[in-house]
Order: C-alpha cells, then structure tokens, then sequence
C-alpha cells in the first residue's frame, strides 16, 4: 500500500514538473499584470533637392540633419522603438508621378540597433520632389498595430509639392481614425506658406509645430520629441456620438475622443449614482479655417428630455481651441434599506458646436472633440447651492415666484395698514 502512494505521488510531481516545463508563460501571464507595450516613434526626413542650401549656421540642412539624427539615436531612450522614414530621398528626375512617390522607410520601427541606424542616415543625399502627403501614409502604416503611443515627427525644409494630395487633409483622416497617432513638425528655414501647411499638420493630430534656424534647436527639439513618447500618457477612447440621447454610447469615468462636424449635436449617455457628482468638460480644436464669432455647448438632460444644467463657451477666432464643462451632484437617498443596491440615474450629454467655414474649406472629416467624464463624490455640505439643484431651471424658477408671493403679500398689508391709519386720524 506504501509503494503505491510512492508512486503515486512520484507520478503526480512529474505530471506537475512536466506542466511548468510546456506551459511557463501562460501560467506566470495569468498571475502577473501583462507588459506595457513600448512606445513608437517614426522619424520623417525631407531629403528633397532643396535641403542642399547652406543657411543653417553656415552649413547645408541636410547636414544639420544628419548631425541632428545622430545626436537624436545616441540618446533614444531604450523602452523607445524608433524607425526612420524619407522622402525625395532618391528620384532626381521630372516626372512627377514617380517624384510623388519617392518616399520609402529607411530603418524599420522596432528596438534600435544604433549603429545600423547611423549607417543608414550616413548615405542620404538631397535628391528629388517633397512628397509630404504620401509620407505621411506611409509613416501611419509603419506604426500600425498594437495601442503603444505613436509619434511622427517630420523634418522638411519646404512645402509639399505633390497636390492635390493635401499633407494636412492626409492628417486629419490619420487622426480621425482613431489611432491616437501624434504628428510633429519642424520646419527649417521655413516661409510663411511652408509654416502654414506644417502648422496645419501638426494642429490636426494634437501636435506641435517648431521653427528651426541653428542645429542646436533642431537636436535639442527632435530628442525633446522622442523622450516625450516615452512619458506616459493617458490616450483617449475612440467613441461615437449619436444623433438623439436613446442609443447613444454609455460612457464611465475616462478621456474619450470623437469627431463633430459643422453645427453637429452628438449625445452621449452617463450613469450617475446617488451621492456622486457628475464632471464632465468639453474640448473642440478649430483645426481649419473657420469664420469668426463661434461656441460650444455641453448641456446635460433627463432621459425625458428636462436640461438639468448647461455649460457653454464662444470665440471670436482668436483660438484654436474651445472648451467648456458642467457639474451635476446627485443627491444621496433616503432609503433606509441598507441592502439595496441604489438606482443610477442615467443622464444625458448633449455636444453641439456653431463652427462655420469658408465655401473652399472641406467639412469632412469633422473636426476633433475631446470629452472628459469623471464621477466623484458629491459635496457633503448642506450649503452647496449646486446640492438642492440651484440653476438647474425649474426650482430657480419655483424660489422666484415664492419670493414674489411673499413679497406681494407684505406689501398689501402695509398698504392696508396704512389706509386704516389714515382713516382713523
């Protein structure tokens, strides 16, 4: 009887030693919290013909450049995949057909082998046309996949010159996919149409736009750009609005992004439970031209349809981003059943915007809405206006006519009092 436990137990352990051996990392996956994915940068290079010019502090761009770059890979943060891409890096001729389609990814994005990166770099020379559009995609598609934080950061010292393949409309369908893919732009010895267009790209995506005049700002930028993907960021959640409160999307406490187009209502639906308070802001990017003298509204409803509050904001063109938000504390219940769970209310938010535009500016895709929700606990103090529902329409209008009542009350019985005394003396 012995024997067989022995063995018994001997077969178990080399059951349970074999399990471990074929199945490592599922079992040490589901007992752990799953990797971050690292963040990805891809670096785009105008290497057009134009780049030969020496204006940079007495040197070519492209050498100013290349120097940039290779300060830029010696100090990549190791959790950074970064790839280079170009563009005019190799078609000298005057088809434009073939000029427009000179871009092609010189170093792929993934873990980075610095000397590989700088041997490639090296052989660059200013070549051909500025196709910045068709980089553009190209770069996308070489930071596909995955929910790592994306940058592109694009260097060029001119304008596109491959229209009607407008690198700005390119970037606002990159950001209306909902990829959370950042655009930054650097400009080198830029005019005003070059600053114009590289501004626009970068104001698409939530990026930034920078001059450069001297290398030193060109390195000091481009690494700034690459450790900031590093940094963690809160990306927001790719959502869609509806056309009426029923069906609208159902949203908890998070960062959210969505697209509105010209003088468009979007509703979205939040539950609210007794004693939290409702925080909610609104954010809409101008990111084309637009007329002037414009707002926004949030504005959040019952179900039935009752505005429960409202909070709006307007412009007159001299920003390029309009924002504006509300609060709505829920009040405790007095159910003295402990063991009952309390009923949410569900209340609706209603985004709405009164942009216009020029004939020649396209509305499509819409322009960029970011929505934060956050759901806190409400005030505890009986002195909180906004507790008893001050401001929220009816009850204002229930104090007033109550104090109106009162008022008017008052006042007949001392005019009364005073027609009395003056009939008696």
């Amino acid at each position: 009887m012995i024997t067989r436990k022995r063995l018994a137990a001997r077969a178990c352990g080399l059951f349970a030693a074999l399990a471990v051996g074929l199945f490592p990392a599922s079992a040490t996956a589901a007992d752990g919290p799953t990797a971050k994915e690292p963040p990805k940068v891809d670096l785009v290079l105008d290497v057009s013909g134009s780049m030969r010019a020496n204006d940079i502090d007495g040197g070519s761009r492209m050498a100013a450049a290349k120097q940039a770059f290779n300060e830029v890979i010696d100090a990549v943060p190791a959790e950074v995949q970064l790839g280079i891409r170009t563009l005019g890096a190799d078609y000298a001729g005057d088809d434009r057909t073939l000029g427009c389609k000179d871009t092609k990814q010189l170093y792929k994005v993934g873990p980075l082998d610095r000397t590989e990166a700088k041997t490639a770099v090296a052989t660059l020379a200013p070549t051909g046309w500025t196709p910045i559009g068709p980089a553009l995609l190209g770069a996308a598609q070489d930071l596909e996949g995955g929910k790592a934080t994306k940058r592109i950061v694009l260097i060029t010292d001119g304008e596109d010159t491959c229209a009607p393949l407008d690198p700005c409309e390119v970037a606002r369908d990159i950001a209306a996919k909902g990829i959370h893919l950042v655009i930054d732009t650097l400009g080198l010895v830029p005019d005003a149409k070059t600053r114009a267009q590289l501004t626009c790209i970068a104001e698409a995506t939530g990026g930034t736009y920078t001059s450069v005049q001297h290398k030193a700002e060109l390195s000091g930028r481009v690494r700034q750009l690459v450790d900031r993907a590093a940094d963690p960021v809160v990306n927001p959640v790719a959502t869609e609005g509806a056309k009426q409160c029923e069906g609208a999307p159902q949203l908890k406490a998070g960062l959210y992004s969505d697209r509105e187009t010209f003088g468009e209502h979007r509703w979205y639906r939040v539950d609210v439970l007794p004693g939290q308070e409702l925080r909610a802001s609104v954010s809409i990017g101008a990111d084309r031209a637009v007329n002037n003298d414009y707002g926004v509204l949030l504005r959040a409803t019952t179900v039935h349809g009752r505005e429960i509050v409202r909070g709006s904001e307007a412009g007159d063109g001299r920003t390029d981003v309009l924002s504006t938000g509300l609060r709505y504390p829920k009040a405790e219940t007095d159910d003295s059943d402990s063991d009952a769970k309390p009923a949410a209310e569900t209340v609706c938010l209603q985004v709405s915007n009164s942009f216009s535009a020029p004939a020649s500016v396209k509305t499509t895709p819409g322009m960029p809405v970011e929505l934060t929700i956050d759901l806190v606990d409400g005030p505890d103090s009986a002195s909180d206006a906004a507790a008893f529902g001050l401001g929220r329409g009816w009850w204002t209008l229930a104090v007033l006519v109550l104090a109106g009542l009162l008022a008017g009350l008052v006042w007949g019985w001392i005019s009364r009092w005073r027609i009395s005394v003056w009939r008696t003396n």
